[in-house]
């Protein structure tokens, strides 16, 4: 159960905040208290976010592509406009290019940089006066892919792995902000969509998992939530893998 005032009178910004983890974690910081700044790229997600959050005058939906320092900088000011102040940052957009690395273009490697990486850069600088002045937090939401692969995802895994280094590369440099980064394994969205989509999950693919289960974006949320607030005012600099056991699991064929 969440703490209905854990981030009272907080304002935290979510990119990636209109579907999905992203907006779980909206949606987690609302009932926790806290006034919270949606960042999502995609405008058509604007009413249907919303919606669900149905949170009217503590939750802002601002159009943002984050790999673009203009419109980053342009939506901090909107938080600050409409709430004062900018006590956390949650870097949860992303996106994948998974072609084949003869086929995948140096622009397409920029742009899955750009959004999931240097967007994290991009958040920081533009937070970090902020920031500092509510001695906030800021999350980073990496990937598992960070530390183990499949074929084909070089963008990505290299922009994830990219995020946990920056994540204690800012915790020096904003100390005494606090700087962690989340790396979630299988999340399965469905929940948290617009659009029906439904993933057929077989037994296996709960089983495979030491826990039993495919995660859920709820998992993923809580911890933000716990990292934002003041009961981990001892934890920065940190990669918290959330996966259900996987990474810690020895798989020979």
């Amino acid at each position: 159960m969440v703490e209905t005032d854990v981030l009272k009178d907080k304002t935290a910004m979510v990119t990636g905040g209109g579907r999905g983890i992203g907006l779980c974690i909206a949606h987690r910081f609302l009932r926790a208290g806290a006034n919270v700044v949606i960042a999502e790229a995609d405008a058509t997600l604007r009413e249907p976010a919303l919606a669900r959050l149905n949170a009217a005058g503590r939750a802002v939906f601002a159009a943002c592509d984050v790999g673009c320092e203009t419109a980053v900088a342009e939506t901090v000011a909107l938080a600050i406009k409409h709430f004062g102040k900018i006590d956390a940052v949650i870097h949860n957009a992303a996106i994948a290019d998974n072609r084949p690395i003869e086929e995948l273009s140096y622009e397409g490697w920029r742009r899955v940089l750009d959004t999931n990486l240097s967007a994290g850069f991009l958040l920081a600088k533009h937070a970090a006066a902020y920031l500092r002045k509510t001695a906030g937090a800021m999350v980073l939401i990496a990937s598992t892919r960070a530390l183990m692969s499949e074929p084909n995802t070089e963008a990505y895994s290299a922009s994830k792995a990219g995020l946990v280094g920056l994540t204690h590369a800012l915790a020096m440099s904003l100390s005494p902000v606090r700087i962690n980064c989340i790396s979630p394994g299988w999340i399965v969205t469905d929940s948290w969509r617009h659009d029906g989509q439904t993933t057929t999950l077989s037994q296996q693919d709960h089983a495979q998992h030491p826990v039993g289960r495919v995660g859920r974006p709820e998992d993923i949320a809580d911890m933000v939530l716990y990292l934002c607030s003041d009961k981990a005012s001892f934890i920065t600099g940190q990669n918290i893998i959330i996966d259900g056991g996987m990474t810690k699991k020895m798989i020979y064929s």
